[in-house]
């Protein structure tokens, strides 16, 4: 299989209309955001898609959407996960079938199944799609069972397609288990980094990232990325410090706090859906005079 490197990958919010129906105009509005502003790829629909409040239907309507409107322009990374083995597999299956140019899956949700079992979830997945697969690892947002290097090497030795972790951890030590002991097996095994938290990911080795905070500054997301894919950690010091204030500022607002960031910057894709909240006025208002507090953002497009 030729490697694919996804690069840059935006992870883009799933817009809604007040009914919290999907807003499809606002959506290939927010595609094409994204595709000018630095996305080398796309992700969707991650979490920060609200991918556990949409349908299967919606979900593979949006992936539908997306794949016809990007045209191939940058490649597209379906998101397949799901608590039940044949389900998610079954997402796969046809994200290949629709032209998507890899898969990406965390642990079942709600489940916490052994060990021996999550190697079966993951295994049918990536079998059931020839393409690229990605395991997602974001124990904190996610719980579950753990991923550990063992697991990760009897994956490696089940699926030939297995192309690499998004890891979300921020733990270091597991990512360098993972690449020092996967690269012995398997050369080309990716890490990715899942956050933007992007200089220490790089310097055990990860050569993609994926981003939530690309819909709110794209600049100083391409900025830190560009920097550490040439290893210039010193100078992603600052970028990366700015990266990180930003992400705790929307943090702190809770999830409706990315969309809210998102309206502040003049991208309204509206709420999320039940049973997340939506910002209230005030908390809204704190959200947006700490990002025009922010000199960072000053060089970040605002509107469409």
């Amino acid at each position: 299989m030729t490697k694919f490197q996804p690069g840059l990958v935006h992870t883009p919010v799933t817009p809604f209309k007040s009914d919290y129906s999907i807003d499809f105009d606002r959506y290939g509005q927010l595609l094409e955001f994204h595709l000018r502003h630095g996305a080398q790829a796309l992700a969707l629909p991650m979490h920060a898609g609200e991918s556990v409040s949409l349908s299967d239907e919606e979900q593979q309507a949006l992936l539908d959407f997306a794949v016809q409107r990007v045209k191939g322009r940058v490649p597209v990374i379906a998101h397949v996960s799901d608590s039940g083995t044949g389900i998610a597999a079954s997402r796969a299956r046809r994200a290949q079938a629709v032209g998507a140019a890899a898969i990406v899956a965390t642990t079942p949700y709600y489940w916490t199944p052994p060990p021996a079992m999550l190697l079966e979830h993951f295994a049918q997945i990536g079998t059931a799609a020839g393409i690229p697969f990605f395991v997602y690892y974001t124990p904190d947002e996610m719980g579950g069972t753990r991923l550990t290097t063992e697991l990760m090497l009897k994956l490696i030795d089940r699926l030939g397609n297995f192309a690499g972790v998004v890891d979300a951890s921020l733990d270091w030590q597991f990512m360098i288990n993972i690449v020092s002991n996967a690269w012995r097996v398997r050369p080309d095994f990716q890490l990715l980094a899942g956050t933007e938290y992007m200089v220490s990911a790089g310097a055990v080795g990860a050569t993609s990232m994926f981003s939530s905070l690309a819909g709110v500054a794209p600049k100083l997301v391409r900025q830190l990325y560009d920097i550490c894919r040439k290893e210039r950690y010193f100078e992603a010091r600052q970028p990366q410090e700015e990266l990180a204030a930003l992400r705790q500022i929307v943090k702190r607002a809770g999830f409706a706090g990315l969309k809210g960031a998102m309206r502040a910057m003049g991208r309204d894709c509206g709420e999320p859906r039940p049973p997340n909240e939506a910002l209230g006025a005030g908390v809204y208002e704190k959200l947006a005079a700490e990002l025009g507090a922010m000199a960072a953002l000053r060089a970040e497009p605002r509107g469409w």
